[in-house]
């Protein structure tokens, strides 16, 4: 099966990032040749095991599949780390070279090879624990208690009888090898802590199939609010089998809003809760999809509406067809540096809170992990957001 554009730019970096980390850490760091050899043959099987990391998934049994998943995400985010610190340090010392050849210098000072050899060894140590310290704070970060971030939203249409009506959002959590049963546990007993009167799941909230991964998911029918949960597909969920999971979902209590919509509140006053499936997860699969259409139709244009879409894509067009709040995720915010500076070159609504208007959008920077179990510049997210006239 030929390599897709992104494959191919992933296997690239692979290679150059494993190239550099052999050049510049291992190869100062000792002159050994037998250290060398064997560190060269490590780096070679962790370039090819990150290559063809999704073939031998989709090859390998589960059991195996998983150890692949541990083992190549988390060399991925220590390599990138040490790549990193390594990049940070050589650029700081060709600063200094570059000033010292602009200042004026009688004669040319003989060179040192000594000297030479060992500041060398020195920026490879330096950068081996600078690049573990950042691999370890990351690592912290990622499975530690998320931040909870509360913002109140003013939505003129909101009935005065649901004033400070709050909204609990959990969203990609990516529960699979590395977030599990306790994991989830915790962030429920954190989201339940917050007294939500309806929690809204937006997505990627598995990487894995319902009878793998479904004791863990099962906590989520401990969390407790009002007017209940809610639940709306991510892509990731789309490739982890969308139609188990929100079987699943429901035989937890959790309800999937597919392209349709929900009134709540009572006589007294509601508003209309609106779910969208991932807007690109079923056209990948050939599947139905993102439809706001269909998820407005018959609405009261008059009552107020809150959309859960997992993509903090068509914002504008929803906001001009009456959604006064959207409620996504997908972006992690960028998750690791130096994504968490690129985010906002793929996403006009990266990270956090925007408005169109009178209508808001926040995008959360979700509760887990994709990828290397890490976070960097992009701390993990428990959104309670607070409705009011």
């Amino acid at each position: 099966m030929p390599l897709s554009p992104f494959s191919l730019l992933i296997a690239l970096g692979a290679v150059l990032g494993h190239l550099y980390l052999f050049r510049r850490l291992v190869w100062n760091l000792t002159s050994r040749r037998g250290p060398r050899l064997v560190a060269a043959f490590v780096l070679g099987v962790m370039t090819l095991v990150l290559i063809a990391r999704r073939y031998l998934q989709r090859t390998l049994p589960e059991a195996p599949g998983d150890v692949v998943e541990l083992v190549s995400y988390s060399w991925m985010g220590v390599a990138l780390c040490l790549v990193l610190a390594l990049a940070g340090l050589d650029v700081g010392r060709a600063v200094l070279a570059l000033g010292r050849r602009l200042r004026p210098v009688p004669a040319a000072p003989s060179v040192d090879v000594e000297r030479r050899r060992f500041l060398s060894q020195a920026t490879a140590g330096g950068a081996l624990a600078l690049g573990g310290g950042l691999a370890g704070y990351g690592s912290w970060r990622a499975f530690t208690a998320p931040e909870v971030t509360e913002l109140v939203v003013r939505i003129p249409k909101l009935p005065r009888s649901l004033e400070g009506f709050s909204i609990v959002q959990l969203t990609d959590l990516h529960v699979g090898p590395f977030i599990q049963r306790r994991f989830m546990d915790e962030l429920v007993r954190r989201a339940n802590a917050l007294r939500p009167d309806l929690v809204a799941i937006t997505g990627d909230l598995v990487d894995g199939t319902v009878p793998r991964l479904g004791g863990f998911v099962a906590a989520l029918g401990n969390l407790h609010a009002r007017y209940g949960s809610f639940f709306v597909t991510g892509n990731h969920d789309y490739s982890s089998g969308a139609e188990a999971w929100v079987a699943h979902l429901g035989s937890l209590g959790i309800p999937s809003l597919r392209n349709r919509h929900v009134r709540i509140g009572d006589a007294g006053g509601a508003f209309d809760l609106v779910g969208v499936d991932d807007w690109h997860g079923g056209r990948r699969l050939g599947q139905k999809g993102y439809d706001l259409d269909l998820a407005l139709a018959g609405r009261d244009p008059e009552r107020a509406a809150v959309l859960l879409a997992h993509q903090p894509a068509n914002f504008k067009v929803a906001a001009a067809q009456g959604v006064d709040l959207q409620i996504s995720g997908h972006t992690h915010g960028g998750q690791l540096f130096p994504m968490t500076a690129l985010i906002g070159l793929s996403w006009e609504h990266s990270a956090g809170h925007y408005r169109q208007g009178d209508s808001h959008i926040y995008v959360s920077r979700g509760c887990g992990f994709w990828g290397p179990p890490m976070r960097l510049g992009s701390p993990p997210e428990l959104v309670k957001l607070v409705l009011t006239s």
